[in-house]
This record gives C-alpha cells, sequence and structure tokens, in this order.
C-alpha cells in the first residue's frame, strides 16, 4: 500500500503541470469583457469622402449619426454648397435700426491726438430729417462734413443729420459718458464717469427737458413756454432757455453748480437770430463775475459786426456800412395797404 502511494504521487505532479501548461496561454490572452446582455450589432463600413445629405442633419446642422451617410454626385454636391451660402447670405441681411419707431443710422467721431487719448463718439442720427421740438433748451446734430456734434444755436435746416438714438463716449476703450438722444433733444438717463469708471453724475431727461427743470408757461393752457429753469439735486445745473411769447428764442445758456457758465446768447427775438454773445467762466467752480464779457454781436441781418477776438467793430456804422463787400443789405418788403371796403 505504502509503494503504490509512493508510485502515484510522481504521477500526480505530472498531471498538475501539464494542466498549467494548457491553461497558461489561455490566460495571456486579452479579452473585452461587456457588461451588455444584448449581441453587439455589426460594424458598417462607411465610405471615405462622403457628404451629408441636408436630410441627415438636425436643424441645418450634421447629426452625430453616420448610418445614413451617403456619397453624393457633384452635381448635388455643387447644389448644396449653393443652398448653404444663400442661407448664410439671408442670415446676414441687415436689419433696420430703429429708435422710438424712426429709422436711424449709425456714426463715430474721432477727436484729440491719435492713440489711447484719442477720443471716440459712436451714436445715431435720423435717417430722414424733422424738425426737433423748438421749445427744447438744447438740439443736436452731426455735421457729416466737420465730422463732428454741434449744439444747435439757430435755425434747424434739412442738411442737418439729427441725433436720434443710443450715445457713448470712450477714451481708452474706458466709457465716459452714455446716454439716448430723441429729435435731437437729450432722453432717459444720461450717465458721466471719470477714467476710472467712477460715476461723476446722472441726469434723466424727458425730451430735451431736465426731469427736474422749472418749467414756466404763458396762459393757462401750457402750450407756450415762457422759461425752462434746470435743476438737478436742488441745484441749478444744466441748459436754461427763455422764450418769446411768439415762441422765438430769447436767452440760452447753461448752469454748472448753481453758476452761469460758457456762453450766454441773447437773441433779436425774430427767427432765432442771434444778437449779443457773453462769457462767463468756463467751470461753475471758477469765482463768479459780477458782468460778463461781449465776445460777439450782430445785427439783424445776422452780419457780424463785432468780435473781440479779431478786433472787428462795426457798431457805429450804418447796415450798409456793414455788410461786407460784394453782399447787399437785403430790403424789407413793401407793405401793402389793405383794400379799402365801397361804399
Amino acid at each position: 500500500m505504502l509503494n503504490t502511494r509512493l508510485w502515484l504521487r510522481p504521477l500526480r505532479f505530472s498531471v498538475i503541470a501539464l494542466l498549467l501548461l494548457t491553461l497558461l496561454p489561455w490566460a495571456c490572452t486579452r479579452k473585452t469583457v461587456s457588461f451588455n446582455t444584448t449581441p453587439e450589432p455589426p460594424v458598417a463600413v462607411v465610405v471615405a469622402d462622403t457628404l451629408t445629405r441636408l436630410a441627415d442633419s438636425l436643424k441645418g446642422k450634421p447629426s452625430l449619426s453616420t448610418a445614413r451617410k451617403v456619397v453624393l454626385t457633384k452635381e448635388e454636391e455643387r447644389a448644396a454648397k449653393e443652398k448653404e451660402k444663400a442661407a448664410q447670405r439671408k442670415s446676414k441681411k441687415k436689419k433696420k435700426k430703429l429708435f422710438l419707431g424712426e429709422r436711424t443710422k449709425k456714426a463715430f467721431v474721432k477727436s484729440g491726438p491719435k492713440g489711447r487719448n484719442q477720443v471716440i463718439e459712436i451714436f445715431y442720427y435720423l435717417r430722414y430729417f424733422q424738425q426737433p421740438n423748438p421749445y427744447a433748451p438744447a438740439r443736436y446734430y452731426y455735421n457729416s462734413k466737420k465730422h463732428k456734434i454741434f449744439k444747435a444755436t439757430g435755425e434747424i435746416t434739412p442738411d442737418m443729420k439729427i441725433l436720434h438714438g443710443p450715445y457713448k463716449k470712450m477714451q481708452n476703450n474706458k466709457v465716459l459718458e452714455t446716454g439716448y438722444y430723441a429729435l435731437g433733444t437729450k432722453h432717459l438717463r444720461w450717465e458721466r464717469m471719470d477714467k476710472n469708471g467712477i460715476l461723476l453724475a446722472k441726469t434723466h431727461y424727458e425730451m430735451g427737458f431736465p426731469r427736474d427743470a422749472n418749467i414756466s408757461y404763458y396762459g393757462n393752457d401750457r402750450s407756450l413756454i415762457n422759461e425752462v429753469v434746470p435743476y438737478i439735486n436742488g441745484k441749478l445745473e444744466g441748459d436754461y432757455a427763455k422764450f418769446t411769447i411768439e415762441g422765438q428764442r430769447e436767452w440760452t445758456g447753461q448752469f454748472e453748480n448753481g453758476h452761469k457758465v460758457g456762453e450766454w446768447t441773447h437773441y433779436w427775438g425774430f427767427r432765432n437770430r442771434k444778437q449779443h454773445i457773453y462769457q462767463y467762466p468756463e467751470s461753475g467752480y471758477d469765482p463768479e463775475v459780477e458782468e460778463p464779457e461781449l465776445i460777439k454781436e450782430y445785427n439783424r441781418n445776422a452780419i457780424l459786426i463785432y468780435d473781440k477776438e479779431t478786433g472787428l467793430d462795426k457798431r457805429g456804422m450804418t447796415e450798409q456800412e456793414q455788410a461786407p463787400k460784394g453782399r447787399a443789405v437785403p430790403k424789407a418788403p413793401a407793405k401793402v395797404q389793405p383794400k379799402r371796403a365801397r361804399p
């Protein structure tokens, strides 16, 4: 019995060694393990250099599925490209720029030295001319020849491009002033910032009139404006205007920090023609002057007869002498007597 066990022991080791040699190649082979109980679908062969049909897309964008890709002919490929270009052109059509129901056009002007210190103003103006409110304290327009925004001091003519729409003033990519224009007048909220983006002033306008302005009228129907006194936070600030009972301008100027600043204009009282221009300090924080300085004067024919800067002075002359050479003084039309009624 002992001899039998001794004989079987080498045989047992031989069987185990043979079994390990058989299983070793199978154990070293890599096999993908899948936890999906459904059988894998057969792999589809995709032909190279194919185009996706419009039917194989979602809302014009190629889908992720490649199951339905087909090869297009040259004619079909050309037609697909043309259709795609037409769709792009249609999406790039310019939309009408509207503000408060009026068609506008965008423009910009640059001022100052080139570089970081250059000031850029981005704005819009009316595509078709409209006359601003004659009672507005200040009216603004764009001169395309001089590439500059002006504040109108006299009559508004159709060749002036009336500001209408958003406005932005920038320097070195920093916003200095923002607001809106409506038919040549300041409208809604206007903000002014320094170069660091700190808010300096905020004013609300209603078609040119400050929201807190003190407005007086002729008569009780409030249709004829007499005077517009601007107030901001209880202090005189902004554009001032005074009108005659006929609706003509009599005085225009500007307040800052409760004081008169800049140029103040006195008018003749017809056709908004200027008569005198007085100079006040440039800033409301400068010492206030008792009497302003006369810097320009015009006669009734809108001819400059006095200019302090150039030394021109024709105030004591007749209208014929005041007129520039080669320019005749227009004569007033003869008065027509009314016809008497027959007895």
